[in-house]
């Protein structure tokens, strides 16, 4: 298996309030260099939504980061490497909005969604579910099906509701019933997402969707440059669920 392109990289606008360079650590032209050494055919500058208050991608930066890739692009487009604006964005209610707007669609060429603790909900109570009434289930059983249930229903009403194309490692911050998740992003044609960095999709996770029709994306999800392309845990988790390889779609 070899994998063609990145398609979850974070630069130093990923840092929120903080001094870029202390969440991830690499300009943007440091990613695409990395990826254009490593022979990658395209890669996604993909920072954390701006709700997240330490990792967030600030407003302002956006059109900063829209400029500086259609300026590489003119460089490294001639030399076989795509390079493509995306954002993870951030679940941030139960109904399944996120913290995205129809200026910011404007811009991106690629929508992925994520779930991070940290991020700004839309209220105070959803805040509590989403990230404290969330931590006790997963730490400590309660109210387990109940509260996974109702965040697994917020992912399927956000790809119901925006044009996202890629979950972000699910399953690595919040318990979730995968199985659904997969059926729904199946009709949706939404990806899932076999993260090299926190290890979600698990083997067994895999396993378990194998007779779900859902496509994969195999993600560095690099938070510097000599990360990017760094796939190896990924795919060796992948290849030893014996799920067909045609089912990564950056895969060849």
């Amino acid at each position: 298996m070899k994998i063609t392109g990145d398609f979850h990289t974070h630069t130093i606008y990923s840092c929120g309030y903080l001094l870029k360079g202390l969440h991830a650590k690499s300009t943007i032209e440091e990613n695409v260099k990395s990826a254009f050494d490593k022979g990658l055919k395209t890669i996604v500058i993909s920072e954390h939504g701006a709700s997240h208050y330490l990792y967030g991608v600030r407003k302002k930066n956006l059109i900063k980061i829209r400029n500086e890739i259609d300026r590489l692009n003119e460089i490294y487009s001639e030399k076989g490497l795509f390079i493509m604006m995306g954002l993870e964005s951030n679940l941030i209610g139960l109904d399944g909005q996120i913290d995205v707007d129809d200026d910011i669609l404007k811009m991106l060429d690629i929508l992925l969604m994520g779930f991070h603790y940290g991020s700004t909900p839309k209220s105070f109570k959803e805040g509590i579910d989403l990230y404290f009434i969330s931590q006790l289930s997963r730490k400590h059983g309660y109210r387990e099906d109940e509260i996974t249930e109702a965040i697994t229903e917020s992912y399927v009403r956000a790809i119901k509701k925006y044009p996202i194309k890629i979950i972000t490692h699910p399953g690595a911050k919040v318990k979730l019933n995968l199985l659904k998740l997969a059926k729904e992003a199946e009709k949706k044609d939404v990806a899932l997402e076999v993260n090299s960095r926190h290890g979600n999709l698990s083997l067994d996770d895999l396993k378990m969707l194998k007779d779900i029709n859902v496509k994969f994306y195999i993600n560095s999800d690099a938070h510097k440059a000599s990360e990017v392309g760094n796939f190896k845990k990924g795919i060796e988790t992948f290849l030893l669920s014996g799920l067909d390889i045609n089912r990564v779609i950056n895969a060849i």
